[in-house]
């Protein structure tokens, strides 16, 4: 009986969850979980690898799915697949442009500038609305415009 209710439980769990990945539809954004994560020229581990990211949090586009599988855009355009076991639903950013952008101190341009990010510099995003991004550094947090960053579209929010 025990062994029964928890197939039962179990079946419901992977229902649901298997509910929520086909409701996510292409294009999304993820980012990077493994510090080790191959990108390959095609859906399967009999690809060859086309590029070894080892930068956790980096910013990812997901275009595509074909089972465990995700099409991938990354950041300079390279486009390829990755297990979604490699992947994370946590948010995440690049400083793109050539220059230093302000972190500010609030999600306003008046605010006092925290820091200031170099291109380049990967963060976790949070609270994103008006074109404003909390953005985490390793710890140092502020307020960054969106247009300074690859990672989130230009009207979205995030809660």
């Amino acid at each position: 009986m025990r062994r029964y209710l928890a197939l039962i439980v179990f079946t419901a769990w992977a229902g649901v969850i298997g509910v929520a990945e086909a409701q996510r539809q292409p294009p999304y954004w993820a980012s990077i979980s493994s510090g080790r994560a191959m990108m390959r020229t095609g859906p399967g581990q009999n690809y060859p690898g086309t590029w070894l990211y080892v930068r956790p949090d980096l910013p990812i586009k997901v275009i595509g799915t074909r089972g465990d599988w995700r099409r991938v855009e990354d950041p300079d355009g390279t486009v390829g697949w990755m297990l979604v076991r490699l992947l994370s639903d946590q948010r995440s950013g690049i400083v793109r442009g050539q220059e230093r952008q302000p972190m500010h101190e609030s999600a306003n341009a008046q605010s006092r500038v925290l820091y200031l990010a170099e291109p380049g510099v990967v963060g976790r995003l949070s609270a994103c609305a008006d074109g404003w991004c909390a953005f985490n550094v390793g710890g140092k947090r502020g307020h960054i415009r969106v247009e300074a960053l690859w990672g989130v579209d230009a009207s979205e929010r995030i809660n």
